[in-house]
């Protein structure tokens, strides 16, 4: 858990107000919370820390605070401007004259001694449903209207989950209290430049991800064609710091470019063997190098830059706190790691990272502006808008960019988040086109179009690679997960990740150089395989090739995807930024080449077979390089199972509308078939092999399908086996000593033993700082309550209502287990509590839920159990749970089985991680279920 810190205080406002409410008064002097964590070990550029971000409190009250006038909330008569003599400066100005009225001072109130003074668990000999009304909850006196509701917070620990309805519920008080207290032509331009904050996010992400964008192709460009030659200064005017491409500026063909020089020619050998040995030699020793370089900056700089990073952005968009994980440290190595990573040769690619990329740029600019920067939820909405514009600049397509932030990565998606989106995807978009890296005019190196259309009968073998692509991504998700599964399994993770990204670097660099389409960077690879054979000059993978002499390009074609396809199953995982959007494109688009070749020879040798009737004569009927493109496009359909977002990629590749109905057949297709393996995709079968709490929004995978038919009552926890707390009789001493005793993170508050009137819920975060912050007054015997004491002293006693959430989410015990499930999914709530007629009966998690949707029943079926959720009590739960502890925290610093206890705790260190999500497991192995 991380520190509090108790070296600020609240303002004086603050402090007026609480020393006018029938809170404690302790809470005037309460510092404001927030969370250090240990950076010297992880420096932050730009002076930006996401400690200090990302544990906003909710110090200032709207509804409670003297805003320098009674807040009222009865509709005002406007009068004119000119109707009272300095009418016109206010309207200016936006002051509004008149009579502060005081607030009426609370009752004194006296301690009620009614509830014991220790942690109790529940064990009620009431009949289910009976309940009384509760002495301490509302009995019709005048109660304190303003600390009613969902209470204050201190801020959200490491690896926890945020309340969406509490963020949202702050920033509509927020919002009512800017639109009530500004008027006037000054009050239009507040609100003006409240509402500009989130598009000067948006713009400035997209100029600095077009930026990095152009930066990281024309470095990985570099170091790629490095690892063959390099520019010699010349007759040419070359330089060393050129690409091939740059540097035979000017020949149709690269065999006549004499300002490249390869390194057995700088080595001035000229035996055949010799070149080949010298620059194999070269290949292999950069490709590791580059790897390796990579890795080390991964694992002592920046862990959380390792991976493509999608499912952890997945996962923090659905509602989850993964501090340092968009910080201004993770967006160097990222770019830095992206850039040796790719240059390596390595079967991975960039435009998953560079998703990463762009929510770490908006993260920077969203701490320019405190009042999104204190938002969790406001700040998954830019976040989801700056996700478009990674994959903007990764395809140049805008358009798909803003698609797939919508149907992958968004948890909450609504129509301005999408406007958002659109402009942050075309600034990026724009600044990419404007530096044009590639000098060519496109955004993206393998952006083509085709002149000539199709035919009919190419229906059938578009259809077959539609399903030769849900075969490849099944197939391949399953390898995957099946080697990741293993590393942790078994003894290969003590040799370390820096060996692993060797071995398979290593690995790679031998089986890519002999084999011509992949000694290549995949970006050239796959935009020779797109290309039309009409358009292209220089015929450097033999592509072009007619008659017999293409029967060896159809099985170099077919070889090299196969042998991609096992080397990206071993590279995606590793402890390097990686991604997996390219490498499987270009498998595909191997495959669609070598269909494409076959069934051009096919229609040249038999022209009058009954389908090629319809071809003009003359004229190419075939162009292999759409079979290239619709391949790509199934492949990736089947390993991430996207369906709109690819077809529009596709489309703004191609640059034509022509192709838009093969493209959808072969997406289609590819999904139908990758669904009969698994309905996860390649980011969801990571999120669940990481064990990260996230449930989709949708009715797919976790949704609908999977929800067992099961009243809630046998899911959750029983209040004979919660801890909770009692309104009254607690001390400070008291209640530490619970705290010390219970590993919990939250406790449900009840009126008495006896009846168990729900009064409300009180976290265990607020809980520890109040008590702290109090024990600083306040002697250890001081008395704390949690409901009404109308005779209480606030001075010699503590109300914890301000941060007690007294209007938690209920439902009555008999409901549907699938009712409580979609309270998760679609208000994204952190917990519910179980009440019949007022009295509590239980309480469920989202970890909880998790855990029966994705794990319990996996677990119960392995150990040869009963069906999925059948019968499932709380007990069975956190007995399924246990192997998986403290999993999220070890899973995202990159600690598996078998790595040095010593690299753990340095790794923790750095990252500065906090205590494990909701609902898991405890550290010292109590039950798990209540803790939030």
């Amino acid at each position: 858990m991380a520190a509090v810190s108790s070296s600020n205080s609240m303002s004086a406002r603050d402090q007026e107000e609480a020393s006018s409410s029938s809170s404690s008064q302790f809470a005037a002097n309460a510092p404001t919370p927030a969370h250090h964590t240990d950076d010297s070990d992880n420096p932050d550029f730009f002076g930006t820390n996401d400690g200090d971000g990302e544990d906003d409190v909710l110090v200032h009250d709207p509804l409670s605070e003297d805003l320098g006038k009674p807040m009222s909330f009865k509709r005002k008569q406007k009068q004119a401007a000119f109707s009272h003599p300095g009418r016109l400066l206010s309207t200016l100005t936006g002051n509004r004259l008149g009579v502060h009225l005081p607030r009426p001072s609370p009752k004194q109130r006296s301690p009620n001694m009614s509830g014991p003074n220790t942690p109790t668990r529940l064990n009620t000999g009431r009949s289910e449903g009976s309940a009384h009304a509760s002495s301490g909850s509302k009995d019709g006196l005048p109660l304190d209207w303003y600390v009613e509701g969902p209470g204050r917070r201190v801020g959200y620990e490491d690896l926890t989950a945020i309340d969406w309805i509490f963020e949202y519920t702050k920033e509509r008080q927020r919002l009512r209290v800017l639109y009530s207290s500004a008027s006037g032509i000054l009050g239009y331009v507040q609100q003006l430049l409240d509402a500009s904050q989130i598009w000067v996010i948006l713009v400035l992400t997209g100029i600095a991800v077009g930026a990095l964008a152009a930066a990281i192709d024309v470095a990985s460009d570099w170091l790629g064609d490095l690892k063959t030659g390099y520019c010699s200064s010349g007759p040419d005017g070359g330089a060393f710091y050129l690409n091939k491409a740059f540097c035979c500026l000017g020949y149709d063909q690269g065999a006549k470019c004499m300002g490249w020089k390869p390194w057995a020619a700088a080595l001035h050998i000229s035996s055949a063997g010799g070149k080949w040995f010298i620059e194999y030699f070269f290949f292999m020793l950069l490709s590791v190098t580059f790897a390796i370089s990579a890795a080390i900056l991964v694992k002592d700089y920046a862990i959380y830059a390792k991976h493509s990073g999608i499912p952890e952005i997945k996962t923090v968009l659905g509602g989850f706190i993964i501090k340092k994980y968009f910080c201004a440290w993770t967006l160097t190595i990222k770019s830095l790691g992206l850039v040796l990573a790719v240059a390596s040769g390595m079967w991975l690619g960039k435009e998953g990272p560079l998703v990463h990329v762009a929510c770490c740029c908006a993260n920077i600019f969203i701490k320019l502006f405190p009042n999104i920067n204190g938002n969790e939820a406001r700040k998954r909405e830019v976040l989801s808008a700056a996700a478009a514009s990674g994959i903007s600049v990764a395809f140049g397509s805008p358009i798909g960019g803003v698609l797939f932030s919508l149907e992958q990565l968004s948890y909450y998606f609504p129509d301005k988040t999408m406007w958002q989106s659109f402009v942050c995807a075309m600034t990026a978009a724009v600044v990419l086109q404007a530096f044009d890296p590639f000098r060519s005019g496109k955004l993206v190196l393998y952006q083509v179009k085709y002149t000539s259309t199709w035919h009919g009968f190419e229906i059938a073998p578009f259809a077959f690679l539609g399903i030769m692509g849900g075969i490849y991504g099944g197939f391949f998700i399953k390898a995957n997960m099946r080697f990741a599964q293993w590393k942790k399994s078994t003894n290969w993770p003590s040799i370390g990740p820096l060996t692993q990204v060797v071995l398979v670097a290593l690995l790679s660099a031998l089986i890519n150089y002999p084999n011509l389409y992949m000694r290549a960077q995949s970006s050239e690879l796959v935009s020779s395989l797109f290309s039309q054979c009409s358009q292209v000059l220089d015929d450097q993978f033999g592509l072009c090739k007619t008659g017999a002499a293409s029967a060896g390009t159809i099985v170099l074609l077919l070889f090299a995807a196969v042998l991609g396809f096992v080397l990206a199953a071993i590279t995606f995982g590793l402890q390097i930024p990686a991604g997996i959007i390219l490498p499987s494109m270009a498998i595909g688009a191997l495959t669609g080449r070598a269909v494409g070749i076959i069934m051009e020879i096919w229609q040249h040798n038999h022209p009058g077979f009954l389908p090629f009737n319809s071809c003009e004569p003359d004229i190419p009927c075939i162009t292999p390089g759409v079979y290239a493109i619709i391949g790509a496009a199934a492949t990736l359909a089947g390993v991430t199972r996207l369906t709109v977002s690819i077809v529009v990629i596709t489309f703004e590749l191609t640059g034509a509308l022509t192709y838009v109905l093969p493209i959808m057949v072969a997406v289609m297709i590819s999904k139908w078939v990758g669904d009969a393996f698994s309905r996860r995709g390649i980011y969801e079968s990571w999120i669940h092999l990481n064990a990260y709490p996230f449930l989709d929004s949708g009715d797919d995978g976790a949704g609908a399908q999977a929800v067992p038919d099961i009243p809630a009552g046998q899911i959750m926890t029983r209040i004979e086996d919660l801890v909770v707390l009692t309104a009254t009789g607690h001390t400070i001493k008291s209640l530490k000593h619970i705290l010390d005793e219970c590993d919990y993170r939250g406790f449900p508050v009840v009126s008495d033993t006896r009846d168990a009137v729900l009064l409300g819920y009180i976290s265990r975060n607020e809980l520890a700082f109040n008590l702290d912050s109090a024990a600083q007054h306040m002697p250890p015997e001081t008395e704390t309550f949690f409901s009404h004491q109308p005779l209480a002293d606030p001075r010699t006693t503590l109300d914890l209502r301000p941060w007690m959430d007294q209007t938690p989410l209920t439902l009555p015990s008999r409901g549907s287990f699938h009712l409580a499930v979609s309270y998760f999914q679609k208000l994204g709530v952190r917990y519910v509590l179980f009440v019949d007629r007022g009295s509590l009966q239980g309480l469920l998690t989202k970890k909880d839920c998790w855990y029966l949707l994705n794990g319990a029943g996996e677990t119960r079926r392995s150990q040869g159990g009963r069906d999925e959720g059948a019968g499932a009590g709380a007990g069975a739960i956190g007995r399924m749970r246990e192997p998986g502890e403290r999993v999220e925290e070890s899973v995202l610093l990159g600690r598996e089985s078998g790595e040095e206890e010593e690299e753990e705790e340095e790794a923790g260190g750095r990252m500065g991680t906090g205590d494990v999500e909701d609902g898991d497991v405890s550290p010292r192995g109590g039950r798990s279920t209540g803790i939030l």
